[in-house]
């Protein structure tokens, strides 16, 4: 029995982020997902004031962006989850929230869409050295 390959994850460089986007999400990424994971991060990240944020690809099809920073961000949600974690971390547990609520959308094409990346990108955390922050975080 062969071993399941893990998957990874590329940064998208800077020239391909527009044909990227336009590839896997078409007009819904800036009309309607990325607008909302920003929102989230601002919800649940009193740290978070903006700025630039890092896209990556997953080798399963998936998609995740994070806020390009050196600095911890403190997280405090809903849920009970309380703690300090990294750009990445962050970004990862907004786009798995923001994919998880838009996959019930009356949308159609956006629920499907979400709900398929919802599932790519929550293989991929599975993967992550920091699987149980990300998984506290979005519970």
């Amino acid at each position: 029995m062969g071993k399941t390959p893990r998957t990874t994850s590329t940064l998208v460089a800077e020239g391909d982020r527009i044909a990227c986007i336009e590839d896997i999400f078409g007009i819904l990424f800036p009309m309607r997902i990325e607008p909302f994971i920003y929102s989230i991060t601002e919800h649940i990240s009193g740290d978070y004031n903006g700025g630039y944020w890092h896209y990556n690809t997953i080798n399963n099809g998936g998609f995740y962006m994070y806020p390009e920073s050196g600095e911890m961000f403190h997280v405090i949600c809903s849920n009970g989850f309380i703690g300090d974690v990294t750009g990445e971390v962050l970004g990862v547990s907004a786009c798995m929230y923001a994919y998880s609520h838009l996959s019930f959308s009356e949308d159609q094409q956006l629920s499907a869409l979400c709900s398929n990346h919802y599932y790519l990108l929550r293989e991929y955390v599975y993967g992550m050295d920091q699987v149980d922050v990300v998984m506290a975080i979005c519970d």
